[in-house]
């Protein structure tokens, strides 16, 4: 249990019968309850389901409005229409919708308990028992076990590892899949056995829950003693224990109190901007429904004062009817009841059948799936296919989302030569795709076969034994933090803090030295067969600053050498003048690897004097006694002797993007969507990341960089990135950039049309000041107007915050994308979720609304599914809201003549089958199938993709002219034929005029204009379209004359009286001369409005298929590919995902195993990489 005092939280671990902290300590008699381990990401159980459910979906302003509707139809003085017409549908709907949201609850639940039935071992009396994770509470201590999740926040107390030390991988929470170190307090790390740990009755007080990873506060009060706690001592919920046989741990916060679900948004119910634009005009239409209903009924009552009251006699008032006035408010209800179908619910129905057609060519997308992990694309939602083709900000992880999580070994430059090029059997440089085989290692007994290189001179270097080669490996194999473990014969277990350490140490490795052992005063490497133990004097830790390591050893032969690797901008200040030749050649190899997207390292040493180390050793133990300027001490020292050096060479290693990024990038830019990343790496490994998969690029006009500490420091940085890019602006008159939509944002800046390519970078400790409210305005308009956003080093919830001030200050619909938990928070926020079903678990895909395992796709998502999605749902509603309206206001002009009586034109059953039989599968048929462009063309021409963006094919505008168009047909529909009937006659010379023929005729020109109006629609003809239209065509006038048959009237005499009026009306020459007039009028004004935009002001989408008919006709398939390249510049790849002082670690020997302080005695046969070294994150970290 726990309590709040002062703001802080207690643990409390008196002996009980769990073990661990079984009661609670009071303070200030403040308490706070504590909440189980059980966590919840489902909205509903069996009973809130049903209640809740409905609230949501009566949320939507059209169902509240049809429930309005079914309510007046059950009363039977204003009713003129069955209530089974609108409560089926509605129904149906409701029941669809249900199924929907509670198959997607089922899955949650389903992931729910399966996180909560997890296994843990918990000390309960003395002895370990498996308990659930939804069981363990507060103050328990359990015991964890190689990769095994961690269950809750834990106090590390004590582990398998000498001194209390475990290793762990936090991918699920950062995104990293490197190995980071965590330390129990010396204290309690030899509490290792159930009895010691039975008896630990200490009490932790601590910071009350927060959503902040990297930091933890708190204190341990033991035996009288208080110990500090910190992030170091903590095993967060959502980490895996990793090389560790075992740890213990002490409960800290539990459930939803865990950093873990602190930065976990909230499931969020999310809407299509269309959905939000739909129940704004069913208002509107509700209003424009309510004024018809009121002009009708004040010309019902005006009529039942004036003329109906000389007609009582044998046309009487209804009962409870004493007057015109009542008269007309009765009326005006039957007439909201008749014209309701300007928003039949058969729209609703509709546009949910459409989303889930469309759901399904995402699942069914061959192009969308991946062989090699049996993956495809799944739309998890059914509700954001249109959002899809509107997206403008997409928000990325890095980290498995844009990268493999592999580190490659590509090239080097060793004293002037440039070693990695493929080359052909001749020795020339390869040409793309003509790649020869691998170097062979045959000759290394140790080289790991997964190991690849493709040129074998730098091998044959190595063999012929050139010194400078030997050397470059030798520093490899000495000059880093790589932990080495012999598990058993033949098997060396690397630990790497970071992998772009253990891409370096595998290639010396194979190459011939291969790092062996290390003990805190030694390091053993095998050079070409022989074992060498160097004596380890110093490591001169990495930090961000230095951006370098150092080491310091002792030959056998007695030599004392440093040796150094570190940012290229950094060491190349420190060389000795004699290199300088060296560097000149260095530095273009540098270039050439950075202009190929590589991370790039420079290698040196330097000799030092027996009597100069001796001195400097001995400043460097007094600086690291005294506590006041520890760090400034050292630094001083550190820079001292890392001066005048002499280079060795540089490394290139290639951080595998997942295929294709670059390609997708660039085209989504093309498309002006922005893209911004949000990673918890460090600013150079995301830098890097930038510039290989080309969003940044040496071509931009500048790379702002935000890295203040304090609010003003951060001010004035985006202040003077803004005066830049103002000025650079100024001074340029080549025009704007493309203009963002600002129409509907409350942020507008002058900033949005600047000349010129920007990107911004900044860190999270910045981030989260420009994040506060009187200054996230300005970090917006700064961001949006660049290019590339990358934002490193966030939490889980900063991706999300990020995400909530566009949403709320643009107004642009955002697309979020990651791969691990720490996405999580970020994937609820936007607009749409996307997760990628990759290397970190499946968190992200259960909280994401479309999945697939690969980042290019994401390309045809949106520029194929999406822009599809939305120009069909935009044809949908246009045309479904036309047909309404030309269907319904040929009531409203019949009520002029037909005393205002609430009468309809059409009979019940066609009013019943027009939006269900007639006209609903023509347009579904469009609405699911429908293209303006083949699916290559909307890859090859991404600006198709702005209208979307622009929201220019459905908007209030294009709602209007749609109704217009309706009325305008309606009013044809009606008075043309009521003009010829006034006077027309049959053949047999009687009058053609009656009710029921004048019904038949409209109904059948309404038909046949709306099936002419589709056919004008479709942009893709297929054979279900041509069936649909047709084939309702043919059901309307089968129904109509069976309908109007002798079978039905003999069945239903009641229901069914015209006998034969469609056959005798049809049959008229005149009726369809009627019709045809109608049709004609009706549509020939569309033709021509249509023809003439085509040919004086064409859409792109038009241009685009008049070049499609071009090239079929000259039967000619032209593709234009254009790669994206970029000029080199130097960017440092050094490993900055390590953490300082992990050198001093390993100099203490803390961190040593027993069995590795000996040397082994038998060589290993076969070496196996570490998992985490080659196939972990890039936590890798480049420079500027």
């Amino acid at each position: 249990m726990g309590c709040a005092a002062a703001g802080h939280g207690a643990v409390r671990g008196p002996p009980g019968p769990r073990g661990g902290a079984a009661g609670a300590s009071q303070r200030a008699g403040v308490q706070r309850e504590v909440p189980s381990n059980c966590i919840k990401t489902s909205k509903y159980n069996i009973v809130t389901f049903l209640p809740v459910n409905l609230f949501e979906q009566f949320q939507e302003v059209a169902n509240t409005y049809f429930l309005f509707l079914l309510i007046l139809q059950l009363i039977p003085q204003i009713s003129s229409l069955s209530w089974f017409t609108t409560i089926v549908p509605l129904v149906l709907v409701l029941t669809i919708t249900a199924v929907k949201d509670a198959t997607d609850d089922y899955f949650r639940h389903k992931s729910d308990n399966q996180v909560n039935n997890r296994q843990s071992q918990v000390l309960i009396g003395g002895g370990l028992r498996q308990e659930q994770w939804m069981n363990v509470r507060v103050g328990d201590i359990i015991k964890l076990e190689n990769n095994q999740f961690v269950a809750a926040d834990l106090l590390l107390l004590s582990s398998s590892e000498p001194h209390g030390l475990c290793y762990i991988e936090t991918s699920e929470l950062d995104g990293e899949t490197n190995m980071k170190v965590r330390q129990a307090i010396p204290v309690t790390s030899e509490l290792g056995d159930t009895g010691k740990l039975a008896g630990f009755d200490g009490e932790v007080i601590c910071e009350p829950p927060n959503n902040k990873l990297d930091k933890f506060g708190g204190t341990l009060y033991w035996k009288e003693n208080k110990y500090p706690l910190s992030n170091q001592n903590m095993l967060l919920r959502g980490c895996v224990l990793r090389n560790t046989e075992w740890c213990f741990g002490l409960v800290v916060f539990a459930g939803p109190d865990t950093k873990l679900m602190q930065n976990s948004g909230r499931t969020k119910f999310k809407r299509t901007s269309i959905d939000r634009l739909m129940n704004t005009l069913v208002l509107w239409i509700f209003g424009f429904l309510v004024c018809m209903g009121v002009i009708l009924a004040i010309g019902n009552a005006i009529w039942e004062h004036e003329v109906g009251v000389c007609f009582q006699i044998y046309l009487p008032w209804d009962e409870g009817v004493h007057s015109a006035f009542f008269s007309g408010f009765l009326s005006f209800w039957s007439y909201i009841i008749i014209l309701n179908t300007v928003v039949p619910i058969s729209l609703y129905v509709s546009v949910e059948v459409i989303r889930l057609g469309h759901s399904y060519f995402i699942n069914w997308d061959k192009k969308m799936y991946c062989a090699k992990r049996r993956t495809p694309a799944e739309a998890r939602t059914t509700t954001l296919n249109e959002e899809l083709g509107q997206v403008e900000y997409i928000f990325s992880d890095k980290t498995g989302t844009l990268t493999q999580n592999i580190m490659v070994f590509s090239k080097c430059s060793v004293n002037g030569h440039s070693y990695g090029d493929v080359q052909d059997v001749l020795g020339a440089q390869a040409e793309l795709g003509e790649r020869p085989e691998p170097v062979d290692f045959s000759f290394n007994p140790l080289a790991d076969p997964r190991f690849r290189f493709w040129d074998p001179s730098l091998l044959e270097a190595v063999k012929l034994g050139d010194p400078h080669v030997h050397e470059f490996f030798r520093l490899l194999a000495l000059c880093h933090t790589v932990m080495s473990e012999e598990r058993s014969q033949g098997e060396l277990l690397y630990k790497a803090q970071s992998p772009d350490e253990g891409a370096l140490v595998a290639a010396a490795r194979n190459f011939g030295f291969v790092f062996r052992s290390r003990t805190p005063s030694t390091i053993t490497v095998q050079e070409l067969g022989r074992a060498v133990t160097y004596q380890l004097l110093a490591i001169l830790d990495f930090n961000n600053l230095r951006k370098r390591m150092s080491v310091i050893v002792r030959s056998p032969e007695g030599r004392i050498r440093l040796y150094c690797k570190g940012a290229d901008t950094i060491l190349l200040e420190r060389l000795h003048p004699l290199s300088a030749d060296l560097s000149t050649v260095t530095t273009d190899h540098l270039n050439e690897y950075a202009g190929e997207g590589l991370r790039t390292l420079v290698l040196a040493y330097k000799d030092l004097e027996d009597g100069y180390y001796e001195d400097w050793a001995e400043r460097l133990r007094r600086a690291g006694s005294v506590p006041e300027a520890r760090d400034d001490r050292l630094a001083r020292l550190y820079d001292e002797v890392e001066h005048d050096m002499m280079l060795l060479g540089a490394t290139a290693i290639e951080d595998k993007l997942q295929q294709g990024v670059p390609e997708t990038i660039a085209i989504l830019t093309l498309a002006n969507i922005k893209i911004w990343v949000l990673t918890g790496d460090k600013q150079e490994t995301a830098v890097n990341i930038g510039y290989s998969c080309k969003m940044l690029t040496d071509d931009m006009t500048e790379v702002f960089v935000v890295t203040g500490h304090t609010v003003l420091e951060v001010r004035e940085e985006l202040r003077k990135a803004r005066e830049k890019m103002m000025d650079a602006s100024h001074s340029t008159a080549n025009g704007f950039s493309y203009q963002e939509k600002l129409s509907s944002s409350k942020l507008t800046s002058v900033l949005e049309a600047i000349a010129g390519e920007y990107a911004l970078v900044i860190n999270g400790h910045s981030l989260a000041h420009a994040l506060e409210a009187d200054m996230e305005v300005e970090f917006l308009e700064t961001a949006c107007a660049c290019k590339a956003v990358i934002c490193c080093r966030v939490t889980p919830l900063q991706k999300a915050q990020v995400v909530e001030l566009v949403k709320k200050y643009k107004k642009a619909v955002t697309l979020a994308i990651g791969d691990g938990a720490n996405d999580v928070s970020m994937i609820k926020t936007a607009h749409i979720g996307v997760g990628i079903s990759g290397q970190e678990g499946i968190q992200a895909v259960l909280a994401s609304d479309y999945s697939f395992s690969q980042f290019k796709f994401l390309q045809r998502l949106l520029l194929v599914h999406g822009r599809w999605s939305y120009l069909r749902m935009c044809k949908f509603l246009c045309y479904f809201f036309y047909k309404n309206f030309a269907f319904t206001m040929v009531h409203f002009w019949f009520g002029f003549f037909c005393g205002f009586s609430a009468q309809t034109v059409y009979d019940q059953y066609f009013i019943t089958l027009y939006n269900i039989v007639y006209t609903s599968l023509p347009v579904l048929a469009m609405g699911v199938f429908d293209q303006d462009v083949p699916e290559q063309r909307s890859m090859e021409y991404p600006k198709l993709y702005e209208p979307g963006q622009l929201n220019l094919l459905f908007n209030k505008r294009e709602f209007f002219i749609c109704i217009a168009q309706g009325i305008y047909t309606s009013v044809l529909m009606f008075f043309i034929p009521y003009g010829v009937f006034a006077d027309a006659t049959r053949d047999d010379g009687a009058q053609l005029a009656d009710y029921q023929s004048f019904a038949v005729t409209v109904a059948t020109s309404l038909v046949i204009v709306v099936s002419v109006q589709i056919g004008l629609d479709t942009g893709f003809w297929t054979a279900i379209n041509h069936f649909f239209i047709w084939g309702s065509l043919a059901a309307y006038f089968a129904i109509l004359f069976a309908m109007h048959s002798d079978g039905l009237f003999h069945m239903f005499p009641n229901q069914f009286r015209f006998v034969g009026n469609a056959q005798n009306t049809l049959a008229q020459p005149t009726v369809w001369l009627t019709i045809a007039l109608t049709t004609v009028v009706c549509i020939v004004p569309v033709v021509a409005f249509r023809f003439l935009k085509l040919d004086l002001k064409p859409e792109l989408s038009d241009t685009v298929r008049y070049t499609q008919l071009v090239r079929k006709k000259q039967k000619a398939q032209h593709r234009c590919m254009r790669r994206v390249g970029r000029a080199g510049s130097r960017r440092s790849g050094y490993a900055f995902s390590h953490q300082e002082g992990f050198g001093e670690l390993i100099m203490s020997g803390k961190n040593m195993r027993l069995s590795s302080l000996a040397l082994s005695a038998g060589w290993i046969e076969t070496l196996r990489k570490k998992k985490g070294s080659d196939a972990s994150s890039p936590d890798k970290a480049p420079k500027v």
